[in-house]
């Protein structure tokens, strides 16, 4: 644990201390609020469904931007060789980069907070919904970053790292939407869906917290975690 501590702690603050990370905080800030006060002024209404439904889309790219270098400019610089050889296991070395990027992610969702008082101030608060969403969220930036931080391990151009993070984001978001699944049998159709990061996230953001949902997630993180360490073997097999 002391050492995924170390190497969380060092990933973290290289992540927060960095000019980059502040801009990828401002944009997803002021999306964020941007989609609020669209719907406040424009559709009077302030609630945070709308920005729920916003959000994982821009993860899209959001997420990606924070893990497409965690390997590949590693690999790139050559620190990754020097990495390989520290007294730690691939497994902690692959946890701290994790727990540094979901860190990064809870800030953001942190910042974010302020429009809750907001809600309560000039509407009606669903405290189960609002927390539904936030949970749904964070289980589905966990997912996400896992998935991106694999990727990042295949490559030394984070740009590619970024594209392909990107569109494997994007398709198992597109996979439970109904103007894909409307056009497949039913039981394909039921098959996608469960395989659909926006269906286990629109169940959990309406504050239904299901097991299934939970264990999708956590499943799908714990996966990609796992070929994230394998990455790292088979490039010691290589050598």
């Amino acid at each position: 644990m002391k050492n995924i501590f170390t190497i969380t702690k060092k990933e973290f603050l290289e992540t927060f201390f960095s000019p980059l990370a502040y801009v990828f905080l401002v944009v997803f800030v002021v999306l964020v609020y941007w989609f609020f006060f669209s719907d406040l002024f424009l559709l009077n209404q302030a609630s945070l469904r709308g920005v729920f439904n916003w959000v994982p889309l821009i993860f899209l790219v959001f997420l990606p931007a924070i893990t497409m270098g965690k390997w590949s400019e590693e690999k790139k610089s050559g620190t990754l060789e020097i990495l390989l050889t520290l007294p730690v296991k691939d497994f902690e070395i692959v946890l701290g980069k994790f727990l540094s990027s979901f860190l990064f992610l809870l800030v953001a969702l942190f910042l974010t907070t302020p429009l809750v008082g907001l809600v309560a101030l000039l509407g009606d608060l669903d405290g189960g919904a609002i927390w539904g969403g936030y949970l749904g969220l964070i289980f589905l930036g966990a997912a996400s970053l896992a998935i991106g931080l694999f990727i990042s391990s295949l490559t030394e151009s984070a740009i590619i790292a970024f594209i392909i993070s990107f569109l494997i984001l994007f398709g198992l978001l597109l996979i439970g939407e109904s103007v894909v699944l409307s056009f497949l049998p039913k039981l394909f159709a039921s098959f996608l869906s469960s395989l659909s990061l926006s269906q286990h996230f629109q169940s959990i953001a309406r504050g239904v917290i299901d097991s299934r949902d939970v264990l999708y997630y956590l499943s799908l993180a714990g996966y990609f975690l796992f070929l994230n360490v394998l990455s790292l073997e088979s490039r010691k097999w290589k050598n």
